[in-house]
């Protein structure tokens, strides 16, 4: 049961993060979930790096980070453009 929500949180996520970066338009379904979650692991492991325990909202707030970050970093690398 865990999974799902963490793909349900993750879809989020990634939805937010790309609205944020205006690259909705071109990412679906898949991609906002994959974005979310790995942009999730990305914010939890630079947090963890910077000596940050993220609970409640703050984890939220994070994953979030990570996932606008993984957006940003896949627009330089030329995988995803801004719309």
């Amino acid at each position: 049961m865990g999974w799902i929500v963490s793909l349900i949180i993750g879809g989020i996520v990634g939805w937010l993060a790309s609205i944020i970066m205006k690259t909705n338009a071109q990412m679906g379904l898949i991609a906002n979930v994959a974005v979310g979650v790995a942009g999730s692991l990305l914010g939890s492991w630079i947090a963890g790096l910077a000596g940050i325990a993220p609970t409640g909202i703050l984890r939220f707030v994070v994953a979030l980070g990570g996932a606008v970050l993984l957006i940003f970093i896949l627009g330089k690398l030329g995988v995803m453009k801004k719309s």
